[in-house]
């Protein structure tokens, strides 16, 4: 089990960038794919970036392709989301997820372990 606390969010104005942390609890956090999704108020939870276990394939939601960027550091049971060029659409409650077994996942439904999110504002 892991357990997920994200940290980084706040509020910041249209073009403005955040550096989301997720620090994970456990000494097995590299046997964890790990995944960002995002929930704004009405709206469904989407899938915004997912890394791989060994921290090189990385995968995108086409609405941040180019502007946010995932890694992770398995030393220090970190996974990170740097966001750059932020717009008013990109505010929503952010959180982060582990999967269990290889495969990596854009599906939400497909995640074990969920932090408490943290909240990202982006005013115009």
């Amino acid at each position: 089990q892991v357990q997920l606390v994200e940290s980084g969010g706040g509020l910041v104005q249209a073009g403005g960038s955040l550096r989301l942390s997720c620090a994970a609890s456990g000494r097995t956090f590299s046997s964890y794919v790990m995944g960002w999704f995002r929930q704004a108020p009405g709206k469904e939870r989407e899938f915004v970036a997912v890394i791989n276990r060994s921290g090189d394939r990385r995968y995108y939601a086409d609405s941040v392709k180019g502007r946010f960027t995932i890694s992770r550091d398995n030393a220090k049971n970190t996974v990170y989301l740097q966001m750059s060029s932020l717009k008013p659409e990109d505010t929503a409650i952010y959180y982060c997820a582990a999967k269990e077994f290889y495969t990596v996942s854009t599906e939400f439904r497909d995640y074990n372990y969920w932090g408490q999110g943290t909240q990202v504002t982006v005013s115009s």
